[in-house]
């Protein structure tokens, strides 16, 4: 799989508008502000395919790529307070239809931020995709923006927050590049599945 041959599709705003799936998805879902944008433009080798934001909240749509004939999908941050509650109960329908469209998830790529704890939506995102039996592996972003002791630290602390899980736990930084031959090994192997 070529992660070069990437270009953007489709992004739809209502879960009414999204499309039949088709073809297997690999999904990111995290935080708003949690460097989603940065990990896809890293994995696709490119500088802005991602729309980056320094605005928290920015990505209001679920955004479709093409990926060597591949479907890779963005969806918005959740969690940012400071928009309204109508627009919270938008993105609470458009996530909801996402997963309960019968959808070919591969898998779910969830972003925590390594510098924190992670954060109530994490734990009920991961919750969510247990139950419903949802593949998916944790990306630790920010890891570059960790000195080596606290980087250590949090390393340790993480596993402890998440209940030791059984799924991959993968340190990554946009600015490095750590970790992301481990994520494109675990999209590819995912695809294969």
């Amino acid at each position: 799989m070529n992660f070069n041959k990437a270009e953007f599709d489709k992004a739809f705003g209502i879960s009414q508008q999204l499309p039949f799936s088709e073809q297997p998805e690999i999904t990111f879902a995290g935080r708003s502000n949690v460097g989603k944008s940065s990990l896809l433009n890293k994995l696709f080798n490119r500088k802005n395919l991602a729309r980056v934001s320094s605005v928290p909240g920015k990505t209001v749509t679920i955004n479709f790529y093409n990926v060597d004939n591949h479907r890779f999908v963005d969806l918005p941050g959740y969690g940012y307070a400071k928009i309204s509650k109508q627009e919270r109960d938008r993105f609470a329908e458009l996530m909801e239809g996402y997963f309960q469209s019968g959808r070919n998830i591969k898998l779910v790529v969830q972003l925590i931020d390594m510098r924190h704890k992670p954060a109530a939506d994490d734990y009920s995102m991961i919750d969510f995709l247990q139950q419903m039996n949802i593949p998916f592996i944790a990306v630790l972003t920010k890891a570059d923006k960790l000195k080596k002791k606290a980087y250590a630290e949090r390393l340790s602390s993480i596993y402890t927050e998440l209940n030791n899980p059984d799924y991959p736990v993968i340190p990554f930084s946009a600015v490095t590049g750590q970790g992301v031959d481990e994520i494109k090994a675990l999209i590819a192997g995912a695809f294969e599945a």
